[in-house]
């Protein structure tokens, strides 16, 4: 199939189309931003500035009571979505429509955010956020090993990783500039709309016949979720490693607005201080997503990659923890994106290696995307009691070393993957 082509291919799970072309990569790295504004307009300030209105004297346990019920969500909507998303025979294509029921239904939980009075409201809001953008995610995700051969995956996913990026510094930015909560979230929702449409109006997508969907039993469904690590272990340990990056990721992230304003007192607006700390953490990512992704492309290594790139994600976790100044956080902030941007890219590139079957890519992809939402349900549970009772944003700091540490390590026991 040529690119921009308006008919879904039919499935062949072992064969993915030819290379792709730019435009495709360019639509769907898009789209993909547009999920990931959705989401960090959100959880960069506007749930934070949320919480601190309507809970001034509990933020720090609001903010963690709303992202931790929020994952919790998220962690069994993606994989649910993504096994969904294998089975849909829609002319379209399988993906396509959960691509755009989900962007549409993430808008609507934005708009219900924009208009919360309480707390309540909020999570309400936020749980159909993460619902509905696990829906698009899981799709546009499962896309990748569909249409792009092996040789190319760590090129699609640096450009993954520069939407991804690009959809933190983006909906920070809008989350800041719009004028206010209800502005930001209004923003964030049109942002994410429109950034799908060209995906969409492409309908480049692989099509599964009726006649060739298994027969649906609940107990298969279900326990399909369920990957016997001692069956797979490359993937089970591709998992645990994820976890434990994306936990440490987490725990760094969560309280960054308020680390500027207890912990570094940061003298200007702490809003515009995010944003600036995001801009240099994008810059320095953006600088070697793409090279990263290529380089091992090319020598056809991704260990090597993968666990350099978790020894860097180390030291600006550290730099953190020992550094409270203005000056230590934007270094740090620029060492994160060296690491993160190499690991982003070729980290993605691994876990399609190791997927244990063809046919259910979306559904293992969403058990893997478990390994990125339950940290986010931990990490308040975790975060709240350290800054609070247990040394503070310096154990905070040389926790989340210590996780993405053991992360970057334990990437040596994948064995199927050079």
């Amino acid at each position: 199939m040529t690119v921009g082509g308006t008919a879904a291919k039919a499935v062949d799970p072992a064969d993915p189309a030819g290379p792709v072309g730019g435009r495709w990569v360019g639509a769907l790295s898009l789209a993909n931003l547009g999920v990931w504004v959705g989401w960090f307009g959100p959880l960069q300030l506007l749930l934070a500035r949320q919480a601190e209105q309507l809970t001034p004297d509990h933020k720090a346990a609001t903010l963690a009571l709303v992202t931790g019920v929020g994952a919790a969500v998220s962690m069994v909507a993606n994989p649910v979505f993504g096994a969904l998303s294998d089975r849909t025979t829609a002319s379209v294509g399988r993906r396509i429509p959960w691509v755009v029921a989900g962007t549409l239904g993430g808008a609507a939980g934005l708009l219900v955010l924009a208009r919360a009075s309480s707390v309540p409201v909020v999570i309400a809001g936020w749980c159909l956020v993460q619902l509905a953008l696990n829906a698009a995610f899981a799709a546009l995700t499962a896309a990748v090993p569909d249409q792009v051969p092996p040789r190319r995956r760590g090129l699609v996913g640096g450009w993954l990783g520069v939407s991804q990026v690009g959809g933190i510094l983006v909906g920070t930015a809008l989350a800041t500039v719009a004028g206010g909560i209800t502005a930001g979230y209004l923003a964030c929702a049109a942002f994410s709309v429109l950034a799908a449409v060209p995906y969409v109006v492409m309908r480049r997508d692989t099509r599964l016949w009726p006649e060739a969907r298994p027969v649906f039993r609940w107990r298969t469904f279900l326990t399909g979720f369920w990957i016997d690590p001692r069956r797979h272990p490359d993937f089970g340990w591709a998992w645990l490693t994820r976890f434990l990056m994306n936990l440490s990721y987490s725990v760094s992230t969560m309280y960054l607005l308020y680390y500027l304003t207890d912990a570094v007192h940061y003298g200007g607006d702490a809003d515009t201080g995010v944003l600036i700390l995001t801009a240099l953490n994008a810059l320095t990512l953006l600088a070697t997503v793409v090279v990263g992704g290529v380089r091992s492309d090319r020598t056809g290594r991704r260990k090597v990659y993968v666990i350099g790139s978790g020894l860097v994600i180390t030291v600006a976790t550290l730099l953190l923890a020992v550094w409270q100044t203005w000056t230590g956080a934007i270094v740090a902030s620029l060492v994160l994106g060296v690491g993160f941007g190499v690991y982003t890219s070729v980290d993605f590139a691994l876990l399609t290696d190791v997927l244990p079957t063809a046919q259910d890519r979306g559904r293992d992809l969403g058990v893997i995307n478990i390994a990125n939402a339950l940290p986010q349900v931990l990490a308040p549970v975790i975060a709240a009691p350290v800054v609070t009772h247990f040394g503070g944003y310096t154990a905070l700091y040389a926790l989340a070393g210590a996780l993405a540490l053991a992360g970057s390590v334990l990437v040596r026991r994948i064995r199927g993957v050079p």
